[in-house]
């Protein structure tokens, strides 16, 4: 063996690298943006899960002790009051690990980036 680290090359490669007990909500994520963004091309950005229509509509990745939801900051701006009570910043949101994933904020999320990709020019930053 020649010590190098595996590489995923698609979102479900991505997911099965990770800790079983991981794995189950990274799968709620993935099937939960796929039904706000149908259609979306799904790859991996800078080693990371996304969905891009013309654009990025979001990404997410695993950390150690939460799952890094990035968007764009308008976004976040727009959805600021039902984040409350989860940290984010400029066009990120923590999913901490030990609490159940909102997907219902994720969807609401994801399809208002959709609506930002096909209307608007709101480029990723």
């Amino acid at each position: 063996m020649d010590g190098k680290k595996v590489r995923p090359q698609t979102i479900d490669e991505y997911i099965n690298l990770t800790p079983t007990e991981t794995q189950k909500k990274l799968i709620q994520l993935q099937k939960c943006i796929r039904a706000a963004a149908p259609g979306a091309a799904e790859s991996l950005k800078w080693g990371m899960p996304a969905f891009s229509y013309q654009r990025i509509l979001v990404t997410f990745a695993l950390y150690k002790n939460h799952i890094g939801f990035h968007t764009t900051p308008s976004a976040i701006q727009a959805f600021k009051a039902e984040l409350d009570g989860f940290k984010t910043s400029e066009g990120t949101i923590q999913l901490p690990l030990e609490r159940a994933l909102p997907l219902t904020l994720i969807r609401k999320i994801t399809m208002f980036r959709v609506r930002e990709s096909v209307d608007g020019d709101v480029k990723w930053k």
